[in-house]
């Protein structure tokens, strides 16, 4: 038997060929009972449409690209999964990139994807460089950056609003009497780290203190254990420390506790900036900022798509409000309960 075209369906069911196209073109115009002959008549004769062949005749793929710089953080697994639910629900399909923070591997990412003609770009914790911009403007391809941003770029962005999260994680640990305060970072060239520090820095001045030490973790595990031994295997440690997200404060709680000896929060406060589920689990209990990865994913989508269908739109930039979220591992203000 050859293959079943959709000249075979449209027969079969007593339509014409582009009541077919219709059907099976996300967003399409067609009436119920025509969609469900046509779905039937599908059916029983197994016929499935081309979609690089629609591609070819449309000039758009129905593919978003998304490059991540890595997965360990659990923060980055919840959010892709959202911008695939989010976006299938739109008529788009997502193809997922890893690459490192160097620029030599983004643009090798980026221009793998250029070839695969997606619709539009999502770069997830990475930054893009000019040669790049200028290739993906030339291209008419939109890029969006999810959780970073650059100045001056002509990418739009979607981020919390990483500086008030900060400032509100150091007014929190000042309310609560902590008088040596620490900072773990994430990567130095992250927008993501620098906003946060700058506000953590920035409540801690305004109040007349500041950071009595600092090392980095990047964001990985292993080093946030490294920065923490660093930081606490001294004579006189911080009575409190803002790591940079939970998945590094998560490797600096399980040193203070099971390395050094230390009770958190007893002796230390901990505080962290994603609220992850693993946050809300009874080991952790962490005190943490929320990044709203529903809103984020939310206003993602509508502005890559809103590039897509008009690509002389201007950039927009979306900063998405971060709670406080209280737990058990930062000692609280006077009076306060979580």
């Amino acid at each position: 038997m050859g293959r079943i075209t959709s000249l075979d369906v449209a027969e079969k069911a007593g339509v014409s060929r582009s009541a077919v196209s219709r059907v099976f073109t996300p967003g399409a115009s067609v009436s119920k009972d025509t969609a469900a002959k046509v779905r039937r008549a599908a059916g029983e004769l197994g016929y499935r449409p081309n979609v690089l062949a629609r591609s070819l005749n449309t000039g758009q793929s129905r593919i978003i690209g998304l490059v991540v710089a890595y997965l360990e953080n659990q923060f980055y697994p919840e959010a892709i999964e959202k911008l695939s639910k989010s976006l299938q629900e739109r008529g788009y399909h997502v193809l997922v990139f890893m690459a490192s923070n160097d620029s030599e591997s983004t643009q090798t990412v980026i221009e793998e994807l250029l070839d695969y003609q997606v619709d539009g770009i999502i770069a997830a914790s990475v930054g893009l460089g000019n040669d790049l911009t200028q290739r993906c403007a030339a291209a008419g391809i939109p890029v969006l950056l999810f959780n970073r941003r650059q100045e001056g770029a002509r990418f739009s962005s979607v981020t919390s609003d990483n500086a008030g999260g900060g400032r509100q994680l150091a007014e929190f640990l000042l309310a609560g009497g902590h008088q040596r305060i620490g900072h773990i970072a994430g990567w130095e060239g992250a927008s993501t780290q620098v906003d946060r520090e700058s506000g953590f820095v920035g409540a801690l001045r305004a109040a007349g203190t500041d950071l009595v030490a600092r090392e980095a973790g990047n964001y990985h595990y292993a080093q946030a254990q490294a920065a923490a031994r660093a930081m606490f295997d001294v004579d006189a440690p911080p009575d409190a420390v803002f790591v940079a997200n939970d998945h590094m404060a998560f490797a600096v709680m399980d040193v203070l506790r099971f390395e050094l000896g230390i009770d958190v929060p007893n002796d230390v406060s901990v505080v962290g900036f994603d609220d992850v589920p693993l946050s809300a689990w009874p080991t952790y209990d962490l005190t943490t900022v929320r990044q709203r990865a529903n809103a984020m994913v939310a206003h993602t989508v509508d502005i890559l798509l809103e590039r897509i269908a008009a690509p002389q739109t201007a950039a927009h930039h979306a900063s998405i409000d971060a709670p406080l979220i209280i737990r058990g591992s930062a000692r609280l203000p006077e009076g306060q309960t979580p």
